[in-house]
């Protein structure tokens, strides 16, 4: 089977602001081969969009469904969206 590469956008509700978890993400990404970016949403939950192999980005939302110490993920929710060609990297926004 073929892992392509998919890109996925992210919104992660709960206690998810104010408990480091833009930091969390993006330590996350440090191991796997992911690009993309995370930043807070005014209504207090985070979005992420992520890019990168199937197997990947199943494993970016594994370690997003548990978040950092403190945090409390109540609900992930994911949308395919178009992939970005010559992204380079995983930053922190807003």
């Amino acid at each position: 089977m073929l892992n392509r590469e998919i890109r996925l956008r992210v919104i992660v509700i709960g206690r998810v602001q104010g408990v480091g978890f833009r930091y969390f993400t993006q330590r996350s990404t440090d191991r796997l081969r992911v690009t993309g970016f995370v930043r807070n949403l005014p209504d207090g939950s985070v979005e992420a969009q992520v890019q990168g192999s199937e197997e990947e980005v199943e494993r970016f939302l594994e370690s997003v469904r548990v978040g950092p110490h403190g945090s409390r993920v109540d609900e992930v929710r994911t949308s395919a969206i178009s992939v970005q060609p010559g992204e380079d990297g995983f930053e922190i926004r807003g």
